[in-house]
């Protein structure tokens, strides 16, 4: 049995420095080394109780791992976590640990919680970089099951599905399977490299994944059940974006999130040599304040923008991105102008020459200062105006990262599918079955933009109920 470490604080994280990580896309955290790693297991009481693990949406026994860990069985670590999670280095990496198993620890009672992300995160590694073997297919049990979306939800269920032997063929809309993992988040926040080492995982295990997809266009989810599948999983994201619907949102140089982060991430447009290249801006303005706000507003500053602000109606206590990432942010020089609200983009316009090329480019931002009122349905206090407080944001590019909503094209092809006013595929409790018999949905399909690790909480769900409703067939 490891002696306690009782230590009141968390070993702190290995970070690059900020004056040199702002202009990279190197990943900004470097992870635990392997003593710091058994130093902060050995920090965990192993609960009886196991609180930590009641917030935890795949459920993973994280005592048990951190025993091992803290007991220096790395392996053994690894395969506790993968019993319950199909993407441990990225579940790591990008999960609100604060918010869920980490909000339970009892070492979070007079101190810091243990690092529990940062403890999967070292086990994952490790394990990418020792282990000999790939994981092995399972006997097929004859059954198929068709999943839409090579996101977390899809690839949780797929994976999940594969290992009780079902043939599971993942149809994925873009040219690489990841979903936001892909296109979405950066570089230095979850390199692809780790992401296409999961799906390969996956792929080992018999998971058959065709790129270039569009369900609903290609195929149809009836045509899907022609081919023999049994049962769908709808796992196909949230990515169409919203914006604020203020004048001068179609000047040049108004992105949204998505689009911006996209076309870093999955096309590298970034790079002088691309047939599309996206906007260096000198003076970014990113709307918004949440994860995918900071994505954006960090990777224009790698770009190469001088100011970079991030523009949020609320206060910086109220902000829903994670505490570690808007830290990052401040570190990397991004400018944070909370309780402010865009209220119209303004353009340059030369009225003596039509032809001039600067016509209808983003120059400037017209915002008005807020304050906080009563509490709204949220239980945040809702942002007023503050009268007379009308001022301009000196800007040249404007990202929108206000939230997104799901695709209409699967629902609209799928006749019996039933959906909410916010676009939103409707389930019947928590396994994820729709409206339509056999068909099933999870992640930012069904709750609009969420955590990757409640995503992949659905898709784990909806796996197991797949799986009862095909044997009770």
């Amino acid at each position: 049995m490891a002696q306690k470490n009782m230590s009141l604080t968390k070993c702190p994280m290995p970070s690059l420095a900020p004056d040199y990580r702002n202009k990279v896309f190197e990943e900004v955290a470097t992870g635990y080394t392997y003593e710091m790693a058994i130093e902060e297991a050995r920090r965990c009481l192993n609960c009886k109780n196991k609180p930590c693990v009641s917030k935890c949406p795949v459920q993973i026994d994280i005592p048990a791992f951190i025993e091992r860990l803290a007991n220096e069985d790395i392996e053994g670590a690894f395969e506790v976590i993968n019993r319950s999670s199909s993407l441990p280095a990225v579940c790591g990496r990008v999960c609100p640990q604060e918010t869920q198993c980490e909000s339970k620890c009892v070492r979070g009672i007079k101190g810091e919680p243990v690092g529990i992300g940062r403890l999967e995160r070292f086990v994952a590694d490790w394990h990418r970089e020792h282990a000999t073997e790939a994981p092995k297919a399972p006997e097929s049990n004859g059954h198929k099951v068709a999943v839409i979306g090579a996101g977390p939800a899809g690839l949780t269920c797929a994976g999940d599905l594969a290992r009780m032997g079902y043939k599971v063929t993942v149809y994925e809309a873009l040219h690489v399977a990841g979903g936001v993992l892909s296109y979405g988040i950066p570089e230095f926040r979850l390199p692809k490299a780790i992401v296409n080492k999961e799906v390969d995982n996956l792929k080992a295990l018999g998971v058959d994944i065709e790129t270039d997809m569009v369900i609903g266009k290609v195929l149809t989810i009836d045509e899907l059940f022609e081919m023999g599948n049994e049962a769908v999983f709808i796992g196909s994201g949230a990515g169409l974006p919203r914006f604020m619907n203020i004048p001068g949102e179609s000047l040049k140089g108004v992105y949204s999130a998505n689009e911006f982060l996209t076309r870093i991430n999955l096309m590298k447009a970034y790079l002088p040599s691309s047939k599309t290249p996206i906007r260096h801006g000198k003076k970014v303005a990113v709307v918004g304040g949440g994860n995918v706000a900071m994505d954006a507003a960090r990777s224009a500053k790698r770009l190469g923008a001088e100011e970079v602000y991030i523009v949020y109606r609320r206060s910086m206590n109220e902000l829903p991105a994670r505490k570690e990432e808007v830290e990052h942010a401040q570190e990397e020089g991004i400018i944070f102008k909370t309780l402010t609200n865009p209220v119209e983009v303004l353009g340059f316009n030369n009225p003596d020459d039509p032809r001039d090329p600067k016509n209808g480019e983003v120059i400037g931002m017209r915002c008005v200062e807020m304050e906080l009122g009563e509490p709204d349905a949220s239980g945040r206090r809702r942002p007023v105006v503050k009268e007379g407080s009308e001022f301009t944001l000196d800007i040249d590019t404007m990202i929108m990262a206000i939230g997104t909503s799901p695709n209409p094209l699967i629902r609209s092809t799928t006749p019996g599918l039933e959906a909410n006013n916010h676009g939103c595929i409707v389930t019947q409790g928590e396994d994820g079955l729709t409206s339509r018999e056999g068909v099933y949905a999870g992640g930012d399909a069904v709750t609009g933009a969420a955590t990757v690790i409640l995503a992949m909480g659905a898709g784990k769900n909806a796996a197991a109920a797949i799986d009862e409703y095909i044997r009770g067939k």
